[in-house]
């Protein structure tokens, strides 16, 4: 939610979480179940990420190119899963304006 322009949304049940910018989805996780969040990447990156991290998968009930699911299981660190939150947000969002 730090993001700017974040949104949050419950548009498809009353557990899935949906973050969007500019109308948007960049971001969804189940409030209930194995603790995952679904997260949109460029097609290569998302094929790269899911070679070297067996903690990411396609992306569960989505387009399987475009976006991963990660699980969150310890193995991947928390620094990581954000950079992976920043690069989703900046594909719907567009680029940092430099100031």
């Amino acid at each position: 939610m730090s993001l700017p322009g974040t949104s949050e949304h419950f548009p498809f049940d009353e557990t899935t979480l949906v973050f969007k910018v500019n109308g948007k989805m960049f971001a969804l996780t189940d409030l209930q179940g194995p603790l995952s969040v679904n997260l949109k990447c460029d097609p290569e990156l998302a094929a790269d990420l899911r070679e070297h991290y067996p903690s990411v998968k396609p992306g569960y009930h989505m387009n399987k190119k475009h976006w991963n699911t990660v699980e969150i299981d310890g193995f991947i660190s928390d620094k990581l899963i954000i950079n992976w939150i920043d690069h989703s947000y900046q594909l719907i969002a567009g680029p940092k304006k430099k100031k």
